[in-house]
């Protein structure tokens, strides 16, 4: 073998042997290289990473989430409705106008103030005499048949990593607050703001204290809230479906429209906010044609008129 070959290559046929060391040392070489490069990775040029969020430990920072079609889909109101409906609270034509109402709500995908009164006005006076605690030991049975099956699964997500980091999370509500508590204490939030029904003697009086909590309303209770609190705004979270709710949205640090109708959509493009959607069939609902929710939204009250005609039977 030549002086200076670092291998026998004897088994090779000496026409194919390297002609010199050379191409011997060159061979070696490029193997070692080839070697080298495939242990040795690129560095690869990483986006920023975002900020943590929410920030484990910040005792400043809390969460508010709307209710209706936030956390849960559709109406929290329609859903009390059928559940008394079912006790015998009021009669067909009422549950007929829940449905509608209902129905108008997820067709138009917003809250109309003057619908908005309407369903208010009726859920008054449904419960008009009736004592409040009756009516929170039912709200908690109608969680179960009609609610706790409606909660979108990411808002609940969202809810949670809160929690998990330590801060409070606050349904805000334009439902009674007896219904927002219920839920929130289902759900394992914090607590609820919502509109405050007068009562006398534990008997609700069919009147409001104030007005209920929507739009503006809602902002101002954050803020009072936040302030009793010892929160920092700039810190907090809000999340919503409604651009009515742009003034609470607009008062803290992390706003997220979520599953949002078309003006809180543009506004939250325009302002660089957070979207995030966890609907189906978003094609079919923007050109109009969500017939599937109002088939289902209309089924659910007949269903409840038919069952109730069978036990009378």
């Amino acid at each position: 073998m030549p002086s200076g070959a670092l291998f026998d290559l004897g088994w090779i046929p000496r026409r194919r042997r390297p002609a010199t060391a050379r191409s011997v040392l060159a061979g070696e070489a490029a193997a070692e290289a080839a070697r080298k490069s495939s242990q040795e990775a690129p560095p690869v040029e990483e986006a920023p990473a975002e900020p943590e969020f929410p920030v484990v430990g910040d005792t400043a920072a809390a969460a508010f989430f709307d209710l209706d079609n936030t956390v849960m889909q559709g109406a929290a109101l329609y859903h009390f409705g059928r559940g008394l409906y079912k006790r015998h609270f009021f009669h067909k034509r009422d549950l007929a106008r829940f449905a509608w109402q209902q129905i108008y709500f997820r067709l138009a995908g917003s809250e109309n103030p003057e619908h908005m009164a309407d369903v208010r006005n009726s859920a008054l006076s449904i419960v008009q005499g009736h004592r409040v605690a009756e009516l929170m030991s039912i709200g908690e049975e109608i969680y179960d048949e009609y609610m706790a099956e409606r909660v979108w699964p990411g808002t609940r997500a969202l809810a949670q990593a809160h929690l998990d980091a330590g801060q409070k999370v606050w349904l805000v509500t334009a439902a009674p607050v007896e219904t927002a508590t219920i839920i929130a204490r289902r759900l394992g939030l914090t607590g609820a703001l919502g509109t405050v029904a007068e009562s006398v003697g534990g008997v609700y009086t069919g009147k409001l204290v104030g007005e209920p909590l929507h739009g503006p309303a809602k902002a101002e209770a954050v803020r009072a809230l936040a302030a009793a609190e010892g929160l920092d705004l700039s810190h907090c979270a809000a999340y919503s479906d409604s651009a009515n709710d742009i003034p609470m949205l607009s008062l803290v640090g992390h706003p997220y429209a979520i599953n949002p109708d078309t003006r809180l959509r543009k506004h939250a493009r325009e302002q660089g906010w957070r979207l995030r959607d966890y609907r189906t069939g978003r094609k079919a609902a923007k050109i109009g044609i969500p017939a599937a929710a109002a088939v289902g939204a209309l089924a659910g009250g007949t269903a409840a008129a038919v069952a109730l005609q069978r036990r009378r039977r």
